[in-house]
């Protein structure tokens, strides 16, 4: 600004060997006024995720099985393409020591993993041992990509099952969740969960009143313990609005899955929808970042679900060229 600014300055003598004219002042004012204005555009045209010093991370969940046999080349597209953050789903078939050397290579962090609910590596196993693990990767954040299955539905599908979930059953997951994110937290890991769409079914309450799994698990979860990642895509398909989910619950989502769905999707609570790449679909992306960043979302995963019309990697790299470039 001040290369602009002193140039008026100077003519502001106005053929004055002493003093300055109020004509060279208010050319200066103008000036440094107008210099102001070019510099405000330009703060506002910078793309979001450069504004906000944010990455923009992939849930590696996006490249299917083929990320297990081919980790190394793929990880290597993945930072190619321009990610720098990274979430697990599972370990890949190795152990905590190569995935963080496998991410090191490839200058690439991983700050979030999803742990199943189930199993002696989930959420119901060595909660110490699973700690340790994560802190070899890098992990901060264990979200329950899923809710716990409750035993009396056996191997359902869970399509069904989690529309045939009961009001208790999810307060039981939600106890669930406060019992073991108590746990981790003393281990300097944070818990939290991931929702679908079958979270917004509608329920009766205790009091016969209308309520989702989703109210539940949010009112009945302790928000010093256990925070929540928004699938805005999931969200969306659920025939549910993320923006209201935002404001309704401030402070309790912390990450995010940008994935977006078709206008074809159909609103409904059994796992389906239309997906596409990112910008491609019918979330206005430029409204819910800044929405999602003014919440408190800092950790942002673009995600997508099957079927694909390209390469996984394809439309990763779609996906991640409109969220490099888009101001919002």
């Amino acid at each position: 600004m001040s290369g602009k600014v002193i140039p008026m300055r100077m003519t502001a003598f106005d053929n004055q060997s002493h003093g300055v004219s109020r004509r060279g002042l208010l050319a200066a004012g103008a000036a440094a006024l107008g210099a102001g204005v070019v510099g405000t555009a330009t703060a506002s045209e910078v793309p979001f995720f450069q504004r906000r010093k944010q990455p923009v991370g992939i849930q590696l969940y996006s490249l299917g099985p083929d990320l297990a046999k081919e980790l190394d080349t793929q990880l290597a597209t993945v930072a190619k393409i321009g990610f720098r953050t990274v979430e697990l789903a599972g370990y890949l078939g190795r152990t905590p020591s190569d995935l963080r050397a496998a991410f090191d290579k490839h200058g690439l962090v991983c700050p979030s993993a999803h742990i199943s609910p189930k199993g002696p590596n989930g959420f119901s196993g060595d909660l110490g041992k699973l700690a340790d693990e994560l802190h070899v990767i890098g992990v901060k954040s264990a979200i329950m990509p899923i809710f716990y299955i409750p035993e009396r539905m056996g191997a359902a599908d869970l399509r069904q099952a989690g529309v045939q979930m009961t009001a208790d059953e999810w307060k039981w997951n939600a106890d669930f969740l406060n019992e073991k994110a108590a746990i981790l937290k003393k281990a300097g890991i944070l818990a939290g969960y991931h929702n679908h769409n079958f979270e917004f079914a509608p329920l009766k309450d205790a009091k016969g009143g209308e309520t989702t799994g989703m109210d539940i698990l949010l009112k009945g979860t302790d928000p010093s313990l256990v925070t929540f990642e928004l699938d805005a895509g999931w969200v969306t398909a659920a025939g549910q609005d993320p923006f209201a989910l935002l404001k309704a619950y401030p402070g309790r989502f912390t990450q995010m899955h940008v994935k977006d769905v078709k206008p074809s999707t159909k609103p409904n609570f059994e796992l389906r929808q239309d997906p596409t790449e990112v910008g491609s679909g019918m979330i206005d992306w430029k409204r819910l970042l800044p929405a999602a960043y003014d919440a408190g979302i800092r950790g942002f995963y673009y995600e997508q679900e099957p079927p694909f019309a390209y390469t996984r990697l394809e439309s990763a790299k779609i996906s991640f060229d409109y969220l490099a470039k888009v101001v919002a």
